[in-house]
């Protein structure tokens, strides 16, 4: 298959330039076992996932080809992608619209998610990062009307997901306007507390400060967490989004050395992360 030169460049800086196979499952004594295979990645001969005979992987290239089409007709540039693990999860992103915050910045992307172990089918949602302190947050990801399900006949539309990415645009402007709203809000110590047991699973009835009652991991990150908390409500002053930016500090930067994306996209904290915004808005 013959590619342009965009999507060449675009499959090389995002370390997307791989294809998958499929392969038979065979015992030890070579039995082939019925209804299933691996998705094997090409140039690594990595074994990324096991699924049914119903499964069909949706190329990389095909992917990228389909959004610099999407890109073309909605006028969002590809800013970058990537990927996890060994490639069974990948990443693309959408450049979008920024907000001006004070003498901070957010800039906005439309993030895009496909797989290749089947745990999502292609999603977008709206993800941001603060300039001032380099914080990402990744909000909830919208599932396409006609998702990528991974099936013989399976069809991508690019009408379609220019679609269903306004609705993404729309949430993404529905953000920019809470995060507004947040930081004109004061944050009390009750706003504090709930964040900080709502971040770390630590129950109402359970003193932080009593070290028989929380472990010293635990105490460790709230070490950490406090120290990132004061850092962004001295920066950003003692409101709603300084609160939620210690969050945001502490999962980026502090969490767990390096890069944290997996796991604000498709982990626990990335879950909890989408909570604490959710309902630190409803108290707005």
């Amino acid at each position: 298959m013959v590619q342009t030169n965009r999507i060449q460049d675009v499959l090389n800086e995002t370390n997307l330039n791989w294809t998958v196979r499929e392969e038979s499952l065979t015992t030890q004594s070579g039995i082939i076992i019925p209804k299933q295979k691996a998705i094997v990645r090409d140039d690594t001969n990595e074994v990324l996932s096991i699924h049914g005979e119903g499964y069909y992987p949706y190329q990389n290239h095909q992917l990228i080809e389909l959004l610099d089409k999407v890109s073309q007709q909605s006028g969002l540039p590809i800013h970058r992608g990537g990927l996890f693990g060994n490639g069974e999860k990948v990443f693309i992103q959408l450049k979008s619209n920024d907000m001006k915050l004070g003498n901070d910045r957010i800039e906005g992307y439309i993030t895009g998610i496909n797989s290749f172990d089947g745990t999502t089918s292609l999603a977008f949602g709206p993800s941001n990062i603060t300039i001032s302190c380099q914080n990402t947050f990744f909000g909830a990801f919208r599932s396409m009307d006609t998702k990528v399900r991974h099936t013989k006949n399976m069809v991508m539309r690019v009408e379609d997901i220019c679609r269903g990415l306004e609705k993404v645009i729309d949430e993404e402007s529905k953000m920019f306007e809470d995060i507004k709203m947040l930081s004109e809000t004061r944050m009390t110590k009750q706003n504090e507390d709930w964040v900080t047991r709502t971040l770390f699973n630590i129950m109402k009835d359970v003193d932080m400060n009593n070290e028989e009652q929380v472990s010293s991991v635990t105490r460790n990150k709230l070490t950490r967490f406090y120290v990132d908390l004061n850092g962004e409500l001295k920066e950003k002053g003692d409101n709603m989004w300084g609160l939620f930016s210690g969050v945001t500090k502490y999962t980026t930067h502090s969490m767990n050395k390096g890069d944290n994306s997996e796991n604000k996209m498709f982990g626990t904290y990335g879950q909890r992360e989408r909570h604490i915004f959710k309902q630190l808005v409803e108290m707005v």
